[in-house]
């Protein structure tokens, strides 16, 4: 790459950093969420929502539970403002979900959003200005103080309107730009306008970091986060907000590393959506501490669902690899990894184990609403025997010997390699009983008439037809099974040689069909055969035809 030497670095450590966060592994509780999906996410899209598709959103986000929700930016347009107008005049937010709007610090603009807020029971105000170096010295041309007088005159506003507003109103401040803002301004920032607004137990305020663009590490946030922890004033009395954007690919790290080191609460989007490369995915944030046992309060059981209604309403896409939610995530092609799934898989049902340790699966699929048919074990060219044995096992209670597993493994691996496609359950079904099972195009069980010769002997007139020509045989054997044999071995004039027999019922009940499984070995080779009869006997006949007419391709 050319000219990276006129890149340098925007971001600041915090002096004397103490990195106190380092020394713990995970957080023990979730934070408090707030969606910005309204309006950080919705401001990304191509096509911004509609107001009916706006409320739809809204309605999907309290139903996960979202007790705080960013709606919108009521004084930047009539839409922002007239969804506002909308929830609060139909009565559409429910008792413990508080609304959250933003305002710049410019009087004319908090008007609007007081008035976009008459008759809301409680809300968030969020207030900003910019604060970094780049800023200031490119954007607005001030100079510390005079970013700081921004600040307190916005703050002295929101108290004054507040002060004649019906609901209760909490207010929120954002040092935009945070992470390219000097630590020391930053916290000389948030205190001057928290001295405006004096939180107590009773009234907290919420201030937020956002990481506006992501300039490094995701420790050095953390250090700047700590460092703000450390330094705000009524520290008891303020909620310390995150919100990481995902420039660098690290919204998420920022963020888990951010409440390590004293945040409470995180600003978000489902999926990840907002300016640029997005805002930190809640989705994935959430079930990271969910597969560590910790309950987000996030009801994220039916992800499809969840989905759907995203896609639908933003037209933004959830990326088939994307952590938890993606089509492909809990898929699994390689034959290793299939096998190694279905072992555990049968471990956790062997055991009534509790605790979640299957290999490759670092939660639940189910716990998302993803079922394991249709997600987990996926069949292509890269699949092995485990894959392909555990779907007719679990979906079609076949119970393939392990040979025959391996057999049937490359059969199915060759059949999507020729076809350069994946193949449904359905298809694999498909095959195994067209190739397979109950076969009789070249040779033909009519039937057969037994009769005990003595105890170890059995006597058989068995009919046949063997391309497309009747056949009857008087045989004896040492069983019923063994007077087909040799009935098959006359009529053929094939030698082979039984390697494998197993059987097992196909459902736990006295009607139910019974599936066989046959090996012989013929002409060097081993081939199988499989019968499915509600008969066991008649199963068990099949199979060995179905194998002999293997040996006749």
């Amino acid at each position: 790459m050319k000219n990276s030497q006129k890149y340098k670095k925007q971001y600041f450590n915090p002096p004397n950093t103490a990195m106190d966060w380092t020394k713990k592994t995970c957080v023990d509780k979730p934070p408090v969420w707030c969606s910005v999906d309204l309006r950080d996410g919705n401001q990304a899209l191509v096509i911004p929502m509609s107001l009916e598709e706006k409320l739809e959103f809204f309605k999907l986000l309290c139903k996960v539970g979202f007790k705080e929700i960013e709606i919108g930016f009521p004084a930047a347009s009539e839409t922002e403002y007239e969804f506002c107008r909308t929830l609060i005049e139909q009565n559409l937010i429910p008792d413990d979900v508080t609304i959250q709007v933003l305002t710049q610090a410019r009087e004319h603009i908090i008007a609007k959003t007081f008035e976009a807020l008459d008759g809301a029971e409680h809300a968030v105000v969020h207030l900003y200005n910019s604060t970094s170096v780049a800023q200031r010295e490119q954007v607005f041309r001030r100079s510390k103080q005079e970013i700081i007088d921004i600040a307190v005159a916005g703050a002295k506003l929101c108290q004054a309107y507040k002060e004649k507003a019906k609901g209760k109103i909490t207010f929120e401040y954002s040092p935009e730009s945070f992470t390219g803002t000097e630590p020391e301004f930053a916290a000389e920032i948030c205190n001057a306008v928290l001295d405006i607004w004096q939180p107590t137990a009773e009234d907290k305020v919420i201030i937020n970091l956002p990481v506006t663009v992501s300039h490094s590490m995701p420790h050095v946030y953390a250090n700047q986060v700590e460092y703000m922890s450390k330094n705000l004033k009524y520290r008891e009395h303020v909620v310390l907000s995150l919100h990481p954007h995902n420039d660098r690919g690290c919204a998420v790290a920022d963020s888990e590393m951010g409440l390590l080191a004293g945040g409470e609460r995180v600003e978000g989007t489902l999926f990840g959506n907002g300016e640029r490369t997005g805002n930190v995915d809640i989705v994935t944030l959430a079930l990271n501490m969910y597969s560590q046992g910790i309950d987000p309060e996030l009801d994220f059981s039916d992800l499809p669902a969840i989905t759907e209604v995203y896609e639908r309403v933003t037209r933004m896409k959830v990326n088939e690899r994307q952590p938890y939610s993606g089509a492909l995530v809990f898929a699994a092609f390689s034959g290793s990894h299939q096998d190694a799934i279905a072992k555990g898989m049968k471990y956790r049902a062997e055991k009534g184990a509790d605790t979640w340790t299957v290999p490759y699966l670092p939660i639940d699929p189910g716990d998302v609403g993803r079922a394991y048919e249709a997600d987990v074990i996926r069949i292509n060219s890269q699949s092995g025997k485990g894959g392909i044995g555990y779907i007719l096992e679990t979906q079609f209670k076949l119970v393939l010997p392990p040979k025959m597993r391996e057999v049937f493994g490359y059969h199915i691996k060759s059949i999507s390699d020729r076809a350069h496609k994946e193949l449904t359950p359905a298809e694999v079904h498909d095959v195994f009983l067209r190739d397979f099972v109950n076969l009789h195009e070249k040779l033909k069980f009519v039937g057969a008439v037994y009769e005990d010769v003595n105890a170890d002997m059995v006597s058989a007139k068995v009919e046949m037809e063997y391309f497309g020509k009747p056949y009857t045989v008087m045989i004896e054997g040492n069983g019923r099974l063994d007077c087909v044999s040799n009935a098959i071995k006359q009529i053929t004039g094939k030698e082979y040689v039984l390697e494998n027999y197993s059987e097992h019922a196909l459902e736990e009940k006295s009607t139910a069909k019974a599936a066989s499984y046959v090996s012989i070995l013929a002409d060097g080779k081993i081939y199988w055969g499989v019968g499915i009869h509600s008969d066991i006997m008649t199963s068990s006949i099949r199979a060995f035809v179905s194998a002999i007419n293997k040996t006749l391709e």
